[in-house]
């Protein structure tokens, strides 16, 4: 048996997965948590890496990583970070977001250049938060990476060069997506000099051998991984709802929206991955079952017991700022609150609000691309809910594809392992899956894009 492993190096755990590289099936698997918190020292993720696949790594014949993206691991002379890496969801960089998007010459111009308009998340942008807040640690920087490029090179035999792919670079702010290469001089921009960017790899290729001979694939970010991992083909939209909220599909073309709403990224196979990401997502329920004093089969019990619409509340669930609509500043906004407002209102709003922030992002998508929807598939861990999957094809109005729960970044940066091993992307089936289906409630969404455009 050929077996492959593939890592899921994501914003609060390594996991593990051991998996037949000739139909996918997951013959083991491993997990170990990251600190919490938006800005981390990256040498953790190591640590957790070292644990995850210890016994596995040992038994892979090729290996590769998906990681969080856009998170900046600024490094110096000696590989050391110079400083706790600023992760995707750390805001304090909005404002450099904005300063680079007018010294680029305008959102459209900014687009154009990288596939995407800067916001908080992108690594350029934290880039010119360090040059301008700590000069010091700026000036020791030597080299940049990307997270799931720093767990790379950790696997990786000692000596080997830094590697990404341009699925990851494409979310740096620093690399020109359509033409699939680095632009030294936006990097230039950001912190003021040009400093070492790793080597940008095909996604077929054998990037490094682990120091036991193992070869090593360039890996990808997560969006880009998991899209992967379920097979991804043009015309599905794949939801996942976890730390952050995504809809994305798979282009043959690139896509440069001066808007912001989509962001042009590449995929992990050759083409592109336009998205577009909410900043809150599941945290939106976490924030509800705690504030009600419930678990979360309790918090869907709860919303299921209430009418559509909530009885008149509505939720803006912007707590942590927002990055689809940019707005990194904005808090959460309950509006229609009054002495009726029952528990179960409360709690049917969250999942409402949710699941329209979601469809929002689904329609930015759908519109980019000029196609319908094939297919809409929800993953993540809010699936879990009963609420959010007997009212997601309500709220979204469509049906919606629910896979078996799996580890897809994990699993798409195995079937990439497979792929550099063998010189052919596998084919791997997912399990049965479940449609769901309800009837339309346009009212929520109308609703909601009352209080989001007030």
């Amino acid at each position: 048996m050929t077996l492959v492993l593939g890592v899921d190096s994501s914003t609060q755990s390594t996991k593990a997965l051991l998996v037949d590289a000739d139909d996918g099936t997951v013959v083991d698997s491993r997990t170990a948590p990251h600190p919490a918190g938006t800005e981390v020292d990256p040498r953790a993720w190591l640590t957790a890496f070292d644990t995850a696949t210890a016994g596995l790594l040992e038994r892979a014949d090729a290996v590769a990583v998906g990681g969080q993206q856009h998170g900046m691991v600024a490094l110096d002379e000696a590989g050391e970070p110079v400083r706790d890496a600023l992760l995707w969801n750390d805001t304090r960089s909005a404002g450099a977001a904005r300063d680079l998007i007018g010294e680029m010459g305008g959102p459209q111009a900014c687009a154009d250049a990288i596939g995407s308009v800067m916001v908080a998340s992108f690594t350029a942008s934290k880039l010119r938060w360090l040059r301008d807040h700590e000069p010091e640690n700026a000036a020791r920087v030597a080299e940049v990476l990307l997270p799931h490029d720093y767990v790379s090179r950790h696997l990786s035999a000692p000596g080997t060069p830094a590697f990404t792919d341009r699925g990851d670079a494409s979310g740096t702010g620093y690399f020109a997506t359509a033409a699939g290469e680095w632009r030294p001089d936006l990097l230039e921009l950001a912190l003021g000099r040009v400093v070492g960017l790793p080597t940008v790899v095909a996604p077929d290729a054998v990037a490094a051998h682990t120091a036991g001979g193992a070869p090593v694939a360039a890996g990808s970010g997560d969006n880009a991984a998991a899209a992967l991992g379920m097979g991804l083909e043009a015309g599905d939209v794949l939801v996942s709802i976890g730390t952050s909220g995504v809809a994305s599909t798979i282009s043959a073309v690139p896509v440069a929206d001066g808007s912001g709403a989509i962001t042009g990224f590449a995929d992990a196979a050759g083409g592109f991955l336009p998205m577009a990401t909410t900043i809150n997502a599941a945290q939106i329920l976490d924030l509800q079952a705690r504030w009600l004093g419930v678990d979360h089969d309790e918090l869907a019990a709860l919303a299921l017991a209430a009418p559509a619409g909530s009885n008149g509340l509505t939720l803006l669930p912007y707590y942590g700022g927002e990055r689809t609509p940019n707005r990194p500043d904005a808090t959460g906004t309950w509006v229609g609150l009054t002495p009726r407002t029952t528990r179960e209102d409360l709690a049917r709003a969250a999942v409402e609000a949710l699941l329209c922030s979601l469809a929002d992002a689904v329609d930015l998508v759908v519109g980019a691309t000029g196609q319908e929807p094939r297919r809409i598939l929800m993953v993540g861990g809010a699936t879990r809910s009963a609420a959010v999957r007997a009212l997601a094809p309500a709220v979204l109005g469509r049906p919606v594809v629910l896979p078996p729960a799996g580890e897809y970044v994990a699993r798409g940066a195995a079937r990439q392992a497979a792929w550099a091993l063998t010189g052919r992307l596998p084919d791997w089936e997912l399990a049965a899956t479940e449609t769901l289906t309800a009837d339309p409630t346009p009212v929520v969404r109308t609703a909601y894009a009352a209080v989001r455009d007030a």
